[in-house]
């Protein structure tokens, strides 16, 4: 360790202070299921909450701990989360299928407002807003001209920020301006997995951890699934794995885009340079086409800075030193302060920067948030389950959106490293 590191440094994330990922279980395996879901994250809890509530017997298992993955290693940042602009979507579809997946974005984020409020989860739930930094004057200008022309039916509250008056968004003079986003919020991604995996507990959900799913081989009647702890019969089977699909799902698999994000969390910083750093509380981007987010901690303590420093995957320790450095070019008042956490997580992106929802060979899969998960997770999620249950409710704008890969992909992106070189390369370009 250097000094950059604190004594009690951790290669962990932030979040397991408060919400520690759940002991392994000990209850044995059922051998029978009417559905049986893959992955224990936001995605496989809020489809089980709706199965179990619709009065179906319901498994969740995962490899790993309960929401071991991004569920809670994300940076706790909510939006309205859908990447493609309605004029890009247009390109690609016809203007109604365009228009119905943007609102898609805007009821999620209305979604997960209603259900923390509804069920009153205890998750530091704040609806802070956005600010979101342009990196250049050419980004700037391109994000005002969003903002004042957003199509109709589309609107979104949104106010320009020159950078005359970022300083009252943002401790920085780094950026040119930016827009700010009143509704977007931010939550404690490990205690809401926590209230969601209580959720999903009281509906009746069985949860078993540890538990890896090793081969799943269709049968007259539903699936024969193995795992780690035995075999279990299944009449419907969910892939809820997200970042972390492997070699079980390959279908799924040829279809995300496994990208690791990276995150450190400071020492607890004097009162007045947390004011200063986010005045406002928002949470914080950019618009780098490799991207920064960042934001204070919910007791405004520390600053969580993340982003994608690597060219290939690495170490978050090894990592940490270089979102040190960029967190300390855009916040020189942070340069001295030292990290205590560092860590990182698999998000899916797909090749058209879309959410999929769908039924491959019998197999309901939900997957590819593309950095958007915490809101589009717990959305489509609960549309999985309704869809399950064969309810009408569980229809979305993305149901016919085919689910594309490319030639040559089987899960490994070989691709990722020049990629992420040449869109540095275009971030730091002046224009």
């Amino acid at each position: 360790m250097t000094s950059l590191f604190t004594a009690d440094y951790k290669n962990q994330p932030y979040w397991w202070e408060a919400a520690p990922r759940p002991a392994a279980d000990t209850q044995s395996l059922p051998t029978d299921i009417d559905v049986l879901i893959i992955g224990a994250g936001y995605t496989g809890l809020m489809a089980g909450i709706q199965t179990a509530r619709g009065g179906r017997s319901t498994l969740i298992i995962d490899a790993e701990a309960a929401g071991w993955g991004c569920s809670s290693r994300n940076g706790g940042q909510v939006s309205t989360s859908i990447k493609p602009s309605f004029s890009e979507l247009s390109g690609r579809h016809n203007e109604e299928t365009a228009f119905a997946i943007r609102r898609e974005g805007i009821r999620a984020l209305e979604y997960i407002g209603d259900l923390i409020r509804s069920e009153k989860l205890d998750c530091d739930w704040e609806q802070v807003g956005r600010f979101h930094a342009a990196h250049n004057e050419k980004q700037f200008a391109a994000l005002a001209q969003v903002a004042e022309n957003q199509t109709k039916g589309l609107e979104v509250p949104v106010e320009i920020i020159t950078r005359a008056e970022q300083r009252r968004e943002i401790g920085s003079d780094y950026y040119h301006g930016g827009l700010v986003y009143p509704k977007h919020a931010a939550l404690h991604p490990g205690k809401y997995h926590l209230e969601l995996l209580r959720l999903a507990r009281q509906a009746g959900v069985q949860v078993i951890s540890h538990c890896a799913a090793r081969n799943i081989e269709r049968q007259s009647s539903g699936f024969r699934v193995t795992t780690a702890h035995g075999l279990v019969r299944a009449r419907d089977v969910v892939i809820a794995t997200n970042g972390y699909t492997g070699p079980l799902s390959p279908w799924q698999r040829r279809r995300v885009i496994p990208i690791g994000s990276y995150i450190i969390a400071t020492e607890p910083l004097a009162p007045e340079v947390a004011r200063d750093v986010a005045p406002t509380n928002r949470v914080m981007s950019d618009s780098r086409r490799v991207v920064f987010y960042y934001r204070l901690s919910p007791d405004k303590q520390r600053m969580l800075f993340g982003g994608r420093v690597a060219f290939s995957e690495t170490d978050p320790q090894v990592s940490a030193p270089r979102l040190h450095h960029w967190m300390s070019g855009i916040f020189p008042q942070l340069r001295q302060s030292r990290i205590s956490h560092s860590w990182m997580g698999f998000v899916a992106y797909t090749f058209d920067t879309l959410p999929h929802i769908g039924t491959q060979d019998g197999l309901h899969y939900c997957m590819g948030y593309c950095g958007s998960g915490v809101s589009l997770a717990t959305y489509f999620g609960m549309r999985l389950g309704q869809k399950v249950l064969g309810t009408a409710e569980g229809k979305t704008a993305l149901d016919n959106v085919p689910f594309q890969t490319r030639p040559f992909y089987s899960g490994d992106p070989w691709f990722l490293a020049p990629s992420v070189m040449w869109y540095r390369f275009l971030d730091s370009l002046p224009i």
